[in-house]
């Protein structure tokens, strides 16, 4: 006997909590802060829903989602990297003491 089985994980954006709380890491535009949600999809049909542990920041403009943890660290409240840590080829952010990005290996 032959058993087929899809399924999987997928992470979601929920309620907006705050409208353009912050920038996007990927093309800079207005990113929302977010609540997040998990959906277990049993052969490409939601099957179960729970609420994400963090909230985080999901573009408007490219749909990229972003870390909650990235903003409002020792800055403004509410933005994300500066473009100065972030990788200059791809836009990834970056730790600023990395000489090359862990992402696309150019230099930084």
């Amino acid at each position: 006997m032959f058993f087929f089985f899809v399924g999987g994980v997928e992470q979601g954006a929920g309620r907006v909590l705050k409208e353009a709380a912050g920038r996007c890491l990927r093309c800079g535009g207005a990113a929302d802060l977010v609540e997040t949600e998990k959906v277990l999809k049993l052969f490409f049909v939601p099957a179960w829903r729970w609420k994400g542990k963090d909230p985080a920041y999901l573009c408007r403009e490219c749909g990229f989602v972003a870390p909650g943890s990235l903003g409002g660290g020792g800055g403004e409240p509410g933005t994300l990297l500066p473009r100065a840590e972030r990788c200059g080829a791809c836009s990834c952010a970056v730790d600023p003491q990395f000489r090359f990005c862990p992402f696309c290996g150019s230099a930084l």
